[in-house]
This record gives structure tokens, sequence and C-alpha cells, in this order.
């Protein structure tokens, strides 16, 4: 569903000559907080479904550890950060590549280089 701005002023449009001046500022505000309702829901259902998770794998790690298998403890930050710890290291490795790379040589423009100083230079040495 995807609306651009001429069909969100439409719709607002229609629902004002629907609902009316008085009508539709109770019913923006009910709607406000129907959003802000449904936000709350769905932010705890998420954390409802990771604790249970969580508590799966614990349980997981608790029969591994009786039948004489231990799994290393994991911290849920290390469990975080391990994208950002690869994306680092291979940042690292492509930048080092980068540095590491030979330079193309690059030359200068056709610039004459006198071997030898001026004659006036020369001879006002050997004086």
């Amino acid at each position: 569903m995807n609306l651009g701005m001429p069909e969100m002023i439409f719709i607002f449009l229609l629902a004002l000559v629907v609902l009316g001046p008085r009508k539709l500022p109770e019913l923006g505000r009910q709607l406000g907080k129907f959003m802000a309702e449904f936000k709350r829901a769905s932010n705890e259902f998420k954390n409802q479904l990771e604790a249970e998770m969580l508590n799966i794998e614990l349980e997981e790690r608790a029969k591994k550890a009786q039948e004489g298998q231990v799994l290393p403890a994991e911290e849920p930050w290390e469990r975080l950060m391990r994208p950002i710890n690869e994306t680092v290291s291979r940042t690292r490795s492509e930048l080092l590549a980068a540095v590491n790379a030979e330079p193309t040589p690059i030359r200068p423009a056709a610039a004459s280089v006198p071997d030898e100083p001026p004659s006036s230079a020369k001879s006002a040495g050997n004086e």
C-alpha cells in the first residue's frame, strides 16, 4: 500500500466532507491512540517471543550440560556484537588490501630537467 501525497490529501478531504470539521479531530485522536496501543502490543509480543526463544536456548544448554557436552557460555551482548565485529574485520581487511596494493606510477608531464647548471654559474664557481 503505497500512498503518495496526492492520495493522502484526497483521503483527508473526503474524510472532512463525510465526517465534518467537528468529528475529524476526535477521530484523529482515536486513531492515534489505537496506533500507539497497537505498537505497544506488538512490541510486547515481540519481547515475549524473544524471552521464550532465550528460555528454549537455556534449556538446550542445560540438557547438553547434563549429557556431558559443555557449551561455552554466550552473553546476549556477544550475539548482538558478532555482526558488528564481522563487519569491522571485513572492512579492516579490505582497507589493508587497498593500502598494500601496488600503486600505479604516475608519470609527470614532460618537463625538461637540465643535467648541467647554466654556463654562467659554472664559470662563476671556477674563478
